[in-house]
C-alpha cells in the first residue's frame, strides 16, 4: 500500500525556538493514525505545516501527488448566534471555487449527498450560530468533505464536545474513511478515543517521537499524556 503522505527528518521552528526536530512519519492511504501529546509538543505546529502554513527548517514533506485534496476540522468553534449562514450554505463555503454566484447541478448533488451523509439533512436550513455543538461540528466535517479530500485532518476536533457527541462524530469519520478509502489524522488528547478509532498512531513528546501500530502503544507512557 503506498504512503499518501510521508515526513522525513523534519525540523520546525518559530525564530530561534526549536518546536519540532527530526520527525518522521508514513501515513498509508485508507490509514487512520492518531497524533498523541500534550500541550506544546508541536501538534499543532505539526499541522500547520502540512497544511503550507510553515517552512520547515529541516527535513521535508512530501504527498503522494500534487493533485491530493486534504480536509480540515477545526476544534469546535462556537459561531455567533447571528452569524448569516444557514448550515447547509456554511457547508457549501467549500464549494465556492469559481467566479459564478451559485453552486452548480454537479457541486449541489455533492452538497446534498455529504448533508444526507453527515446526518444533517433534517436540520439544513437552522442558522448554524444557533445550532447545536453537534450539529456545528457536523458541519465543520460536512465542510471537510464535500470535496472529497484523500486526507482528512481533525485538529483537536473533539475537544469541548461531550462524550456522546464525540463518539457520534467519530463514527460518522470512521464510516466515511472505509467507504472513500481516506486517510485520517486525528490530533487529539483523548487515549480511550484514539484506541478505539485509529489504526496506528505517533507519540509526541518533547522532541522525541514514537510510533506504530496501536495495538503496539505503549500503555506506560499514557500518565504523562495531559489527557
Amino acid at each position: 500500500m503506498n504512503n499518501i503522505l510521508t515526513v522525513e527528518d523534519l525540523s520546525l521552528a518559530y525564530g530561534s525556538k526549536v518546536v519540532i526536530n527530526h520527525l518522521n512519519l508514513a501515513l498509508k492511504r485508507g490509514e487512520f493514525k492518531a497524533i498523541i501529546g500534550e500541550n506544546g509538543v508541536g501538534k499543532t505546529t505539526f499541522i500547520r505545516a502540512l497544511l503550507g502554513q510553515l517552512t520547515p527548517q529541516g527535513g521535508c514533506i512530501t504527498f503522494e501527488d500534487a493533485s491530493l485534496k486534504i480536509g480540515y476540522v477545526p476544534q469546535f468553534r462556537n459561531l455567533d448566534e447571528e452569524y448569516p449562514l444557514s448550515i447547509t450554505n456554511f457547508v457549501g463555503l467549500n464549494l465556492m471555487t469559481k467566479k459564478a454566484p451559485w453552486p452548480s447541478k454537479h457541486e449541489r448533488l455533492k452538497l446534498q449527498r455529504v448533508m444526507d451523509d453527515t446526518n444533517l439533512t433534517d436540520v439544513c436550513k437552522r442558522p448554524i450560530g444557533v445550532a447545536s455543538g453537534g450539529e456545528k461540528q457536523r458541519a465543520y466535517l460536512a465542510q471537510a468533505l464535500v470535496n472529497d479530500p484523500d486526507l482528512l485532518i481533525l485538529d483537536e476536533s473533539t475537544a469541548s464536545l461531550d462524550n456522546v457527541v464525540k463518539v457520534d462524530l467519530l463514527d460518522l469519520v470512521s464510516d466515511f474513511q472505509k467507504a472513500r478509502n481516506l486517510s485520517v489524522l486525528f490530533i487529539t488528547h483523548d487515549w480511550p478515543l484514539a484506541r478505539k478509532y485509529a489504526d496506528s498512531f505517533l507519540l509526541m513528546k518533547p522532541m522525541h517521537y514514537i510510533s506504530g501500530a496501536m495495538n503496539d502503544f505503549p500503555i506506560d507512557k499514557i500518565g504523562e499524556i495531559d489527557v
